[in-house]
């Protein structure tokens, strides 16, 4: 069996994963691929990661957990996704820096079940970005409390993945930019699923026509409408050239408002994170999804 976490991160996905999967369960059924919402598993995930105390399950477990959280008969893939995998927001950043937890919580979810193969997929994003979209829903204190003593050039996507990438033991991790989505959104939503090109799956374009115009929407049912076997490289054409000549007024731009985070700092955040990409790209034991 094959059980996929999609870890998030926060501020990343708002659920859009989990609910084009599940537009898509019908399809995915057939194909013995179960995806299991998080009300039925994160009490049992919990109660079970508790018990185990850094232990593996045994088999026995291991069904009963299976048994709980699973309606289909005998599904080959199971798939989880939702950001509470990496803890609440106060846990984006940590003494350490960027997501310290990343490695341990992924390895916690491995124990859970031993016997299976397991796959993590994740966004990573912008910091500057990120920590603004995390920070006003931060319930833990201010800024201050939820940086934990770092700067902002403390905040490395290379380090977490690092992390990662050790603490899983070779087992399969996806990443992407969550910058990218809305160009690489289908290929995400099937590489989540295990889906081959014979598989057709709904909520493909959902991404960009948040950003587009209803101009630009029209045009873009326009441009795929009657295109059979369309290519990545055709879509993705498709996608920029209207998205460029059609997204809504500032969809694509965002305001930075963190206390003392000049224009030079995001600036000097960003090329770091650009540098993060550039390593974790081609880390080994990282497959990466490039737009």
């Amino acid at each position: 069996m094959q059980m996929v976490f999609h870890l998030g991160v926060h501020a990343t996905d708002g659920d859009r994963l989990l609910r084009t999967l599940q537009e898509n369960q019908p399809q995915l059924r057939q194909a013995r691929t179960e995806v299991v919402v998080p009300e039925r598993h994160k009490d049992i995930f919990d109660e079970a990661l508790q018990s185990l105390a850094g232990g593996n399950s045994t088999p026995e477990m291991e069904q009963i957990m299976l048994d709980a959280m699973l309606e289909a008969e005998d599904p080959q893939r199971v798939i989880m996704s939702t950001a509470t995998f990496m803890g609440a927001f106060g846990r984006v950043v940590g003494r350490e820096g960027l997501y310290p937890q990343i490695g341990r919580r992924a390895a916690a979810l491995t124990r859970l079940f031993p016997s299976a193969r397991t796959e993590f997929f994740l966004a990573i994003r912008n910091p500057a970005t990120l920590l603004s979209d995390v920070l006003p829903q931060f319930t833990g204190g201010d800024y201050t409390e939820l940086m934990q003593g770092n700067q902002p050039m403390d905040l490395r996507w290379r380090d977490a993945i690092q992390r990662l990438v050790a603490s899983v033991q070779g087992r399969r991790i996806v990443i992407w930019c969550h910058e990218d989505v809305p160009l690489i959104w289908p290929e995400i939503v099937r590489m989540v699923a295990g889906a081959g090109p014979d598989i057709p799956l709904k909520g493909g374009s959902a991404y960009v026509n948040d950003l587009l115009t209803d101009e630009g929407a029209q045009q873009l049912r326009d441009a795929l409408s009657g295109q059979d076997q369309l290519s990545v490289s055709r879509r993705r054409a498709i996608f920029t050239n209207i998205i460029a000549q059609h997204a809504k007024p500032d969809a694509l731009d965002q305001s930075i408002k963190l206390p003392g985070w000049t224009q030079d700092v995001v600036d000097q955040v960003t090329e770091t994170y650009r540098a993060d990409v550039a390593e974790i790209a081609v880390l080994p034991g990282v497959e990466f999804i490039l737009p």
